[in-house]
């Protein structure tokens, strides 16, 4: 027999554990640490920028160009873009999660090209640029000047120069950005009433910058061919090209009749600036710059973080005097945090299972030997994990937190029977471990089949609910399967070696144990009389049963569901929006106030704050705070929570009427989303236009924060921004002799800046921009100040050729599937789950939304649906993989249907222990309930497996099922107990990360407890009933049943027990 042979050689046995050992360390360091695995869809990101046009000239020209070539992209999954009056525009193509990143950042690319010749020449010349959008920040970091004594502008460019290439060549770094970057460039300021004095347009400064400014390869002295003789060759350097602002004021315009140069410092100034001017970032209150890291996929988390942070504090030991910096956001120390408290938990939990095989078993010696799985088999599923391409992650520390008291569970089994043999039938230790083995195989085979067949096949199940589970699922099933084997071979060999005929302990543990037994034996008495009670009243158990089945069927749909906890990060986000139509000066002052308020807060570290930015687009009335608070160990009273903290500063910013200002959680998954909650998506379907869109949006906003279960709903859209609108007058132009694309030439590029060429400065490549002095371009009527030139050289106001009419209109335009929309975000109340608010949003939207409106659901929302539309389909997969392994096992069908009828009594304890701590049915509790059909069904196999055999002996079904459940009770409730006090932990966690821990643990713990009390009482009662009909109804074993019919009276005076004696 397979067993015996690890029984005869214990060396053996010894070695292939230590080589699982040894095998699982060397696989430790080398693992990359996460807070979750690779959920988020990859994302593409495109940008392209038309400088001075308005948000619908850039979607019309530019965003819905691109928008339709690369829309159907292989593996696209949705598309998303958004175009500003900055004259941006951003398209993010996301893809889905098992799409390679970098193929489709191709793919991306090559549709991109195709669209190319049809943008606008200006677009062209200024490019598109596709990227693989990094959905994972890692750090940032502010750098700011210790007493003012640098400008952000220094700072920006300084970061440019020296840090971001440097930080980018750290292994492990995907990206690095500048938050309130100021890029150089040549700023040519202009003064529209000196061109028109001196009869210049802003053309001719532009083609005087193209004519004088170049760069052009001047060629070689005595290249070949050459002249005989030739004894030399020099390469000829030409200064064509600027390098500093009086170079540039000092260029010829225009030369007079007699010979007088009129240059560019007649009619303006050159200034070395920054290429714009559209946001700002504070660290603290201290106007600074941001550098954000982005983790490349697949790298080590901490690693990274700790290499970037050795790397800035090298580089800061050649910072300029009085430039200081300081991490501002750490994802890490969340991470960290978090996976120190699983840790933590699971090693309370190994040595909560250890103390009850203790109390159970008795004897140290009996006690080491399932010990010794713990380790092993935790240890060894590393190597699984880095053979299957996986990380150290919350959700495989989870997976080995609950294995933990499942691993010893087949081991406690053996060894409880092994010395349960030596002690009642005098057998020597390996004859015992030997026949026991010969009992349990089938038993232990059984039950590790039937977890793992829970848990593989949800394991490659598709999209980022398949990426949630496959990691936790197969890192059971990996622990699971060493646990089984090392069950079969070293823990029969270690019996046969270790264990003794024992001795009555005494003293005062010897007492304890004395009481521990006369309580088993207690419980045993008891358990036996009510059982015998039960069987009399099967048919009433049967319908308490039934009436369990639509209980459970009541609960399943009455508890709300969620997709993810919200968890305490460390972090969290403040929007706010201004008025529409204010500028960056405004936005700036109110977000003062904002800081001012969040500072106050003794719980803060500090804040990150980032004006004329925004998740739905960049806008000069909008702005983000981001604000680290103190580690979690620093904030364990009750109110001092990253949530608690967001409801009392959501009173405190009440009290700043200047704008909408809104504090959020982050996502509970980078990438989905830009915070916390819910995102709907209206879509305008029927090309009603935007006044009709916001109409609805607003009127399904208002309905929303009526509803009781809905809290903070709002959307960052506004179509009445105050715009200036232009009309030219083209019949009066053309009698005029001025050329239309004068007049619209001359509006982008003194208003609005134009593009002309570049300049080096510290062997870099800046661009060079042509614009109106501030004082020129600052209300309506500068517009009636400018001049163009007639083809008759006269200049020409603009007053005489436009009319400007003061109207309203969007300053971001978005997008969403190619449908014009606007994206309206909000939470969940107190008491209500994501899942109820999604339903309640739904609900809205179908009785107020007009029919050519339509709704999507984006980022962490439509995750949630997707993954509540899968949840049934991966639990039912579970159950078809369980049963038919089972039913393999048992060569019918009867017995696996007997088995899983366990199945519903965990689900009824999971979901009653999540309504009563007031926890949804989010991912982790569906975990958890996939995790129970195995764990149940182990009980319910421990029973059924035993009865077949009494059966094979001449026992009724009846008497077969009694003995079966009480000779079982013992390792039923000890492995029970074990896994019980291994999840235990998990109730009670606090700090980072602990709303997931608690929402597995209660499913877990609650479906265990209740499955194992009932499963006690309940399945004896099934396989009476069922096996009964089967018997008469299918003729079942009928070879079994004449065994039974002449042995039956001797199977009914004697217990398994008697007859070995």
């Amino acid at each position: 027999m397979f067993v015996d042979f690890f029984i005869k050689r214990p060396v053996f046995a010894s070695v292939c554990t230590l080589i699982i050992l040894l095998l699982g360390a060397i696989s430790i360091p080398t693992l990359p640490i996460a807070q979750y695995p690779q959920i988020s869809p990859p994302q593409v990101n495109v940008t392209a920028n038309y400088t001075g046009a308005s948000a619908e000239v850039v979607e019309n020209t530019v965003t819905t160009v691109l928008e339709r070539e690369i829309n159907g992209v292989p593996g696209q999954r949705y598309i998303s873009s958004s175009s500003s009056n900055s004259g941006s525009s951003s398209i993010t193509v996301t893809f889905d999660p098992d799409r390679n990143q970098d193929i489709a950042a191709v793919d991306v690319q090559n549709r991109v090209s195709v669209a190319e010749a049809q943008l606008p020449d200006v677009v062209q010349q200024t490019g598109v640029t596709v990227t693989k959008r990094s959905s994972s920040l890692l750090l940032a970091f502010g750098l700011y000047p210790e007493n003012n004594e640098y400008d952000t502008i220094f700072l920006s460019n300084y970061a440019d120069l020296y840090l971001v290439d440097a930080l980018k060549r750290v292994e492990g770094v995907g990206d690095v950005n500048i938050f309130g970057e100021r890029r150089y460039s040549m700023r040519l300021w202009l003064n529209p009433n000196q061109l028109a004095s001196r009869n210049l347009t802003v053309r001719d400064v532009t083609e005087a910058l193209q004519e004088q400014n170049l760069q052009v390869g001047a060629g070689r002295l005595g290249q070949q061919p050459a002249p005989e003789g030739q004894r030399y060759q020099l390469d000829v350097r030409a200064q064509s090209r600027l390098e500093d602002a009086s170079q540039f004021e000092n260029i010829i315009l225009k030369t007079g009749a007699d010979g007088t140069l009129v240059r560019l410092k007649d009619v303006g100034r050159a200034e070395l600036g920054a290429e714009n001017y559209d946001s700002f970032l504070r660290f603290r209150g201290k106007d600074a710059v941001g550098l954000g890291i982005y983790q490349l996929p697949g790298s080590n988390a901490l690693d990274v973080a700790n290499g970037v942070k050795a790397e800035m504090q090298r580089l800061s030991e050649r910072f300029p005097p009085g430039i200081k910096y300081e991490v501002s956001i750490d994802s890490t120390l969340f991470v960290q945090a978090s996976l120190t408290e699983v840790i933590i938990t699971l090693l309370i939990a190994i040595a909560l299972v250890v103390l009850i095989i203790f109390v159970f078993l008795q004897d140290w010696r009996t006690t080491i030997i399932p010990s010794i799985t713990i380790p092993v088999a935790l240890i060894g599923t590393f190597a699984f994990i880095k053979a299957f391409g996986f990380s150290i992650n919350s959700l495989t520390l989870f997976g080995l937190t609950l294995a933990t008291g499942m691993v010893v569970d087949d081991a406690i089994v053996v060894v409880e029977d092994i010395s349960r043999r030596i002690q009642e039938d005098g057998m020597e230790p390996r004859q015992a471990a030997s026949v026991a083995m010969q009992e349990l195989f089938g038993a232990v085979i059984a039950t590790s089949l039937v977890l793992m067949a829970v848990f593989v096949p949800v394991a490659f199940f598709p999209g980022t609910t398949g990426a949630l589970y496959r990691q936790f699922a197969l890192t059971i099933a990996f622990s699971i399967a060493i646990s089984t084997f090392l069950a079969l071979t070293i823990t029969p060999s270690l019996s046969g070696l270790l264990l003794r005929q024992r001795q009555r302990t005494g003293g005062w543990l010897g007492w304890i144990f004395d009481r521990i037994n006369g309580f088993l034996n207690w419980l045993r008495r008891g358990y036996q009389r009510i059982l015998n009670q039960i069987v009399k009243i099967k048919y009433i158990i049967l319908a308490l049963f039934v009436a369990s089945l639509g209980l459970t069927a009541w609960l399943f749909l009455s508890v709300p569901t969620a997709f993810l906890p919200e968890e305490d990060q460390g972090y969290f986000i403040t929007l706010i929006q201004g008025p529409p139509g204010v500028s960056l000066n405004y936005t700036s002052d109110v977000m003062k106030k904002v800081e001012t308020e969040i500072l106050k807060f003794p719980e803060v570290r500090g804040t990150f704050a980032v004006g004329g930015f925004g998740f739905s687009g960049n806008t000069a009335n909008s702005g983000v705070v981001f604000t680290s608070l103190k580690p979690w160990d620093e904030r364990t009273e009750k109110g001092q929570s990253a949530q608690a903290i967001i409801d009392k500063l959501r009173k405190s910013l009440s009290g700043i009427p200047e704008a909408r200002i809104l504090p959020n959680n982050p996502p509970a998954i980078p990438g989905l989303g830009s915070t916390g909650g819910f995102q709907f998506q209206l879509q305008d379907q029927g090309n009603v236009g935007l006044e009709s869109l916001v109409q609805a949006a607003n009127q399904l906003i208002g309905q929303a924060n009526q509803r009781p279960g809905l809290q903070s709903v709002y959307t960052t859209f506004t179509a009445n921004t105050p715009q200036v609108l232009v009309e030219v007058d083209r019949n009066r132009a053309k009698a005029l002799q001025v050329s239309v694309e004068d007049v619209f030439g001359t509006l982008q590029s003194l208003l609005g800046s134009q593009y002309v060429n570049d300049f080096t400065l510290e062997e870099r490549s800046y661009r060079v921009y042509v614009q109106a002095e501030a004082q020129f371009r600052s209300n309506p009527d500068d517009i009636r100040q400018l001049y163009v030139r007639s083809e008759q050289d006269k200049m020409i106001p603009l007053s005489t050729l436009v009319k400007i009419t003061p109207t309203t209109g969007a300053q971001t335009i978005n997008r969403y599937n190619l449908f014009r929309s606007i994206e309206i975000t909000g939470s969940a109340a107190p008491g209500s789950s994501s899942g109820e608010a999604i339903q309640t949003m739904q609900q809205l939207a179908e009785e107020t939304l007009p029919p050519n409106l339509g709704y999507e659901w984006s980022g962490i929302s439509a995750e949630e649906l997707q993954s509540g539309g899968q949840a049934p389909i991966i639990f039912a997969l579970g159950l078809v993989f369980v049963f038919l392994v089972l039913a393999a096992q048992y060569e019918n069908y009867i017995d696996p249907l007997i088995i899983l009828l366990a199945v519903p009594l965990a689900i009824l304890g999971a979901l009653s222990a999540q309504s009563l701590r007031g926890l949804p049915n989010d991912v982790y509790c569906q975990i958890g309930l996939v995790m129970l059909i195995g764990l149940a069904s182990k009980n319910a196999i421990l029973i059924v497996e035993f009865a077949n055999q009494l059966r094979e002996q001449g026992y009724s079904i009846t008497k077969a099922a009694l003995e079966a459940s009480q000779e079982r009770l013992r390792p039923i409730l000890m492995t029970a107990i074990s896994t019980l006090l291994g999840i235990a932990p998990l109730l009670f966690a606090t700090g980072a990360g602990a709303g997931s821990r608690q929402s597995l643990g209660t499913a877990v713990f609650g479906g265990m407890l209740i499955a194992t009390f009932l499963t006690l009482f309940v399945v004896p009662v099934l396989y009476i009933v069922i096996e009964t009909l089967g018997d008469r109804f299918l003729k079942k074993d009928r070879d079994r049943s004449k065994g039974s019919k002449k042995s039956k009276a001797n199977s009914q005076e004697k217990t398994p027990v008697e007859n070995r004696r």
